[in-house]
C-alpha cells in the first residue's frame, strides 16, 4: 500500500498541464483490438491500469511500443492471438471488460472475469454489458470464475435502449457497432467529454458514427478499420482538480484548458462556493475572495445543492472534489449522487480533521462547512476522487496529515503528488504498512 504525507497550510500557485483522460484512455486502448493496423496514441499517461492493458496486449502477441517520457504508444494487433481457455483479461479493472468486443470481432470469443471491477462506488453490475454482448449474437456460457462469450462472425447490427446513461456499456455498443453488418442504434447514451472523445477517435478509425454528445447514436458498420495517429485532450477531471486545490488552499493556480466549452455547470458549481473561475487564452484559473463561503440559495427552506448523474449533470467522480470544498467553506451543501450506493460511506474520515458531514442515506451527504479544522491520519476508501479529496482537506490545513491507503490516486493521474509540488504543495509518497 502507498500513502501520502500532507505538510499542509501552504497556498498553491502556478501554471499546470493536465495529462489525458483516464476514461478516455482506456477504451480507446481497447479500440485498438479492432483493426490489424498500426495505431500510435500520444499523451498516454503512467497510469496502472495502462500498463495493465499494455500487459494483456503483449502476451496476446500484439506489437507495443510505449515510452512515457514521451507519452507516444505504438500499437500493431496484426498478430494478435486469443485463447479463452488459457488468455485472461485484467482482474480488479473495470475497463477490462471493453476489450471484449475487439476479441469476439478478431477471434469469435472473449472472457468476461469474476473480478472485474473498479473502484468500491457499490454495486457496479456487468448485466447491461452482457445484454449488450447478447445483442449482438454472443451466447454466453457461465464458469466457475467467469463468464465465456462465442459469437459467430460478424456481428448482428441492432437497435438498443439502455437502462441508463451508463459510459462503459455505451462505449461497448459502440465497439461491438463499429464492425456489426449493418445499422445500430443507441438510445439513452452517455455523452460524458470522454465518450465523446471516444467517439471521435473510433470516427478517426473509420468507424461511421452519427450524433456524437447526444443520447442516441447511430453506427452504420463497416468492414474494417484503419490505422491513426492521435493525440489525448486534457483531463477534465483534472482540471477541475487543480483548480480546486487552488481554492481550498486560497491560492491561484491556472491549468490548461482546450475544451472551456464542457465547464458552465461547472463553472456554476464552483461558484456555490464562492469561487470564480475564470476561461482565457486557452487556461483556466480560479479566483476567489477571502475565505470560502457557500452561496445562499433565494428558496430560504433549502439547502445549496449539488446533484451529481450522468452527463450533462455534475460528474459523479467530481462529486468528492466538490464535497472537500463544501467541508471548507462556511455554510451548509447538500451532495446528491445519483448513481452509485457506495460512493458517499466516508464521512467518518472527514471527522477526523474535525470536519462535520452528515450521510443522510447512501446517495446523499450534507456538509455543515467552516469549522475549524486540525491535521489527521485518514484512510481513503479505494474510491480514486476520494482519497483525492482527503488530501486537499489535508492541504488546506496547517501541519502534518497522513492519507493511508492513496493508491488509487495512482489509476488515473500519473506524477499527480509532483505536479502539486510544483505548485508549492509539500507532499511526499510513502510505501508499506
Amino acid at each position: 500500500m502507498s500513502h501520502l504525507i500532507v505538510h499542509g497550510g501552504t497556498p498553491l500557485s502556478g501554471r499546470i498541464t493536465p495529462s489525458a483522460n483516464k476514461n478516455a484512455v482506456l477504451p480507446i486502448l481497447c479500440a485498438t483490438l479492432l483493426t490489424r493496423q498500426p495505431v500510435r496514441l500520444r499523451g498516454v499517461p503512467e497510469i496502472t491500469d495502462v500498463k495493465k492493458i499494455v500487459e494483456v496486449f503483449r502476451k496476446l502477441g500484439s506489437q507495443v511500443e510505449l515510452d512515457f517520457k514521451t507519452g507516444i504508444l505504438d500499437v500493431h494487433h496484426k498478430d494478435t492471438h486469443f485463447d479463452p481457455a488459457t488468455d485472461r483479461l485484467p482482474e480488479e479493472m473495470r475497463s477490462s471488460i471493453m476489450l471484449v468486443p475487439g476479441l469476439m470481432a478478431r477471434f469469435g470469443a472473449a472472457r468476461i472475469e469474476d473480478d472485474v471491477k473498479g473502484c468500491t462506488l457499490g454495486a457496479r453490475e456487468i448485466d447491461p454489458h452482457v445484454e449488450v454482448f447478447e445483442r449482438f449474437g454472443a451466447q454466453v456460457e457461465r464458469l466457475p470464475d467467469g463468464l465465456v462469450l462465442r459469437v459467430n462472425r460478424p456481428l448482428h447490427a441492432n437497435a438498443h435502449w439502455t437502462d441508463y446513461a451508463s459510459v462503459t456499456t455505451t462505449e461497448n455498443f459502440v465497439l461491438c457497432a463499429a464492425l456489426a453488418d449493418g445499422v445500430s442504434t443507441l438510445t439513452n447514451a452517455a455523452s460524458e467529454p470522454h465518450v465523446q472523445e471516444f467517439c471521435n477517435f473510433m470516427s478517426l478509425l473509420g468507424a461511421q458514427i452519427e450524433g456524437h454528445g447526444t443520447s442516441k447514436l447511430k453506427i452504420t458498420g463497416v468492414k474494417e478499420l484503419g490505422g491513426a495517429d492521435y493525440t489525448f485532450t486534457e483531463d477534465f477531471h483534472e482540471i477541475v482538480t487543480f483548480l480546486a486545490l487552488g481554492a481550498i488552499t486560497g491560492g491561484n493556480v491556472q491549468v490548461k484548458n482546450g475544451a472551456p466549452e464542457m465547464f458552465p455547470l461547472l463553472d456554476r458549481t464552483f461558484a456555490k462556493f464562492g469561487v470564480q473561475i475564470v476561461h482565457e487564452d486557452g487556461w483556466s484559473r480560479c479566483v476567489t475572495n477571502g475565505p470560502l463561503k457557500v452561496k445562499e440559495p433565494f428558496t430560504r427552506n433549502i439547502l445549496q445543492k449539488v446533484e451529481a448523474a450522468p452527463w450533462p449533470y455534475v460528474p459523479v467522480d467530481l462529486l468528492p472534489i466538490f464535497v472537500a470544498l463544501g467541508v471548507k467553506a462556511e455554510g451548509s451543501v447538500m451532495f446528491w449522487n445519483k448513481v452509485y450506493d457506495g460512493a458517499m460511506g466516508w464521512t467518518s474520515e472527514l471527522a477526523k480533521f474535525g470536519a462535520h458531514a452528515f450521510l443522510s442515506d447512501p446517495h446523499r451527504m450534507i456538509t455543515f462547512g467552516g469549522k475549524p479544522l486540525s491535521p489527521a491520519e485518514v484512510e481513503s476508501p479505494y474510491i480514486i476522487r476520494v482519497a483525492i479529496a482527503l488530501l486537499m482537506v489535508a492541504a488546506s490545513v496547517s501541519g502534518k496529515s497522513v492519507i493511508r491507503n492513496a493508491t488509487p490516486i495512482r489509476r488515473a493521474h500519473p506524477n499527480f503528488v509532483e505536479h502539486i509540488c510544483e505548485l508549492g504543495a509539500r507532499i511526499e509518497w510513502v510505501e508499506g504498512d
